[in-house]
């Protein structure tokens, strides 16, 4: 199917990364258990997957599936619905819920990914964003390796700081992902001078890959898109907010008004999919992340920049690769989007996308559409030239997915 030299090159790197892959399986095993026992415990049966209609009063699958993710967590209270329409409409969500006229948000990990630049907003906008409220907003880059910066944290952390945001993934910035126990210790500086405050992380793309969820680790309230990893491949839309009960009730009086709050919603036949995707998210998790690991060390043998490096911890689906032109990292994209099993015969062609800075190119042949637990790749077309690839079902098609990726560069002369 392929030439021998790619056929080398995923034989070299299947050989390198044979024990990383092996830890990834202890991963899935206790996560998988985990959810188990969380289904065990709320007593899931068939009568919970019945759809609720109108106002979807005592609905009593969609609050045991509160329940089953408030455990899976390690949270007080979640709220999972299929009103959510993208993990950034839970992210503003979570934060319209919990802040008022007069406080700041303060993100200590940099600039926030590109869809929130609008959620946040400037002041006077006009547009019902953050600062259009009257709630202003702050930030604190990162070191230049990526670590967070605590001298100027310490500085800009006031008592008019109501809510610390953290974004676990690395987005579209050339720096770390945190590990679950990095944001323990962002967590708990800041607690340590204003014990009130409250510390909200973006954990889209992280969920599954570690055994513990920043929830466990201090964190106030998360939230995360169920056409990401939570969501197993199977969630045709959705979201999902946990943390402290009170957080996320706030949240929930923004999702539907003051006073209804989660105590209605019809699920219209979304929760049989939404438990199963919780079910099987564990095991999809494992698999996109031995797809990005097998990405890393096949570019790396090539000469190519990656990060992570493919021995690192893993905390996050994302595997980006810098190239050395926008045709490389274009073959290399349009080569994700040939492999898919949907919409193969797409030729993706960077565009001006809603919500983004910059053109962006998206491989996206995914069953539910933007499904990023699927395997897809995209990148702003901006030096230097970085991809982002994330997801895949299986094993099997993120490596078909690498390695179409490099036969098309080969076929261009790019290799």
């Amino acid at each position: 199917m392929f030439n021998e030299r790619i056929t080398a090159w995923m034989d070299n790197a299947e050989r390198t990364i044979e024990g990383r892959t092996k830890e990834l399986d202890r991963i899935v095993d206790r996560n998988q258990w985990k959810v188990i026992r969380a289904f065990q415990k709320h007593k899931v049966s068939d009568y919970h997957f019945s759809g609720s209609t109108g106002y979807g009063y005592n609905d009593r699958g969609r609050e045991v599936l509160d329940l089953v993710y408030a455990d899976v967590f390690g949270a007080e209270a979640a709220l999972v619905r299929p009103h959510f329409v993208s993990g950034t409409h839970t992210i503003g969500t979570a934060l319209f819920g919990v802040l008022r006229p007069g406080d700041e948000l303060l993100m200590i990990t940099g600039r926030p990914y590109d869809t929130l630049h609008k959620v946040i907003g400037k002041p006077g906008d006009g547009s019902g964003s953050l600062q259009d409220w009257g709630i202003s907003y702050n930030e604190v880059p990162l070191l230049p390796d990526g670590r967070p910066d605590y001298d100027a944290i310490r500085s800009r952390l006031s008592a008019r700081t109501k809510v610390v945001g953290i974004q676990r993934s690395r987005g579209y910035a050339w720096r770390p992902s945190f590990t679950v126990a990095q944001i323990g210790e962002m967590v708990r500086f800041v607690k340590e001078l204003y014990p009130d405050v409250i510390v909200f992380v973006d954990n889209c793309y992280g969920e599954f890959t570690e055994l513990q969820e920043p929830t466990e680790a201090g964190a106030d309230l998360i939230a995360g898109s169920l056409i990401k990893n939570p969501g197993g491949g199977l969630a045709a839309t959705g979201g999902y907010i946990a943390g402290k009960s009170k957080y996320v009730e706030l949240a929930s009086y923004r999702l539907t008004a003051p006073g209804i709050g989660g105590e209605v919603g019809a699920m219209l036949g979304t929760v049989r999919s939404i438990y199963q995707g919780l079910f099987l998210a564990p095991m999809l998790v494992g698999q996109a992340v031995k797809g990005s690991i097998f990405a890393a060390a096949v570019f790396e043998q090539l000469g190519f920049v990656t990060h992570p490096h493919w021995s690192d911890p893993r905390t996050d689906l994302i595997q980006a690769i810098q190239f050395t032109s926008d045709k490389h990292l274009i073959a290399f994209v349009q080569g994700i989007q040939q492999a898919s099993a949907v919409d193969a015969h797409v030729i993706p062609e960077p565009w001006d996308m809603p919500g983004y800075e910059h053109p962006v190119i998206m491989a996206a042949g995914t069953f539910i559409q933007g499904g990023s637990l699927e395997l897809s790749a995209d990148a702003p077309i901006r030096e230097p030239y970085i991809a982002y690839m994330q997801g895949g079902l299986t094993y099997s098609h993120c490596k078909l997915g690498v390695l179409t990726a490099l036969s098309n560069m080969m076929d261009r002369g790019l290799l």
